[in-house]
């Protein structure tokens, strides 16, 4: 096994299936402990105990949280907290894709409150961690969807009043991802902790099979998995942004298959990721 990463603590979010668990695995292959997050303790228990074997590497270990919660969140980070007295990498990876609007608990979308929230929240709250860990990495997953958005609006954003469609929330939050990153690395500069975030490619993975999408949109992706490559390969650049020196120091920016790749205008406007970080510490607030 290689030991590449050995001695540095990662943590993993959606670790118990397709990109997320990809992802830990090659990370315990490289010698990390990896803590591995779920939101079934059935399911992430399974993928701990496929990842050790697999790996040969012990430390692994399984902590679950329902990221729809922020409550859950916030235990998240306080059962990493005290596991752990400090994190390397932090790999925003879960998210979810529905074309119906469902609303949260906490009373925002539920796309939203997974995809951009959640690793909001986390991310923040185990910022004194990576801080105390420096050089630390933050790496986020979206997606060349956020590429479709050409305005965005954040009240329709976190509620989602006036209609839903898959392709415009989904893509909107992966935005968010976007400038969630720009933002943080601004406010980490001078502290050894980096933020960058990245499109893993179009993967076969269990996206949209835990009945979040609905008939066109459900059909569409199952033919899709036919002809897609496997979450190994979908792990490649989150497993890079990771672990390679090639980006050590490397902050605020989109990679795509290893590489860097420009953001669209709309990703680079910091006022807009100024506005979305305050509207999200309001969300969050108390």
């Amino acid at each position: 096994m290689s030991r590449a990463m050995q001695g540095k603590v990662v943590v993993v979010t959606g670790a118990n299936s397709g990109i997320g668990l990809a992802t830990a695995q090659a990370l315990a292959g490289l010698g990390a402990t990896v803590l591995a997050c779920g939101r079934s303790a059935e399911k992430i228990e399974a993928a701990v105990t496929e990842i050790r074997t697999s790996t040969g590497n012990a430390e692994v270990h399984a902590l679950v949280a329902d990221l729809s919660v922020m409550a859950q969140v916030r235990d998240l980070a306080q059962a990493i907290r005290e596991r752990t007295d400090r994190v390397d990498v932090l790999i925003n990876n879960a998210g979810i894709g529905s074309d119906r609007r469902v609303m949260t608990e906490d009373g925002v979308e539920l796309t939203f409150a997974v995809n951009h929230l959640a690793p909001f929240v986390l991310t923040t709250e185990l910022l004194p961690l990576l801080e105390a860990s420096a050089p630390a990495r933050v790496v986020t997953v979206s997606s060349a969807m956020y590429t479709s958005v050409k305005a965005l609006d954040l009240e329709a954003l976190v509620y989602r009043r006036d209609g839903y469609a898959f392709q415009a929330s989904y893509g909107e939050t992966k935005l968010a991802n976007v400038l969630f990153t720009r933002a943080l690395a601004r406010r980490l500069e001078g502290t050894g902790v980096t933020a960058n975030c990245l499109h893993p490619g179009v993967i076969d993975t269990a996206f949209g099979d835990d009945g979040d999408l609905h008939g066109f949109n459900a059909l569409m992706f199952r033919v899709m998995k036919w002809f897609l490559p496997g979450p190994a390969k979908g792990a490649e650049t989150s497993v890079y942004l990771a672990s390679s020196p090639e980006v050590e120091g490397v902050s605020g920016r989109y990679f795509e298959k290893c590489r860097e790749k420009d953001m669209s205008p709309l990703a680079q406007d910091d006022a807009l990721a100024d506005r979305l970080w305050e509207r999200s510490e309001g969300l969050v607030a108390g």
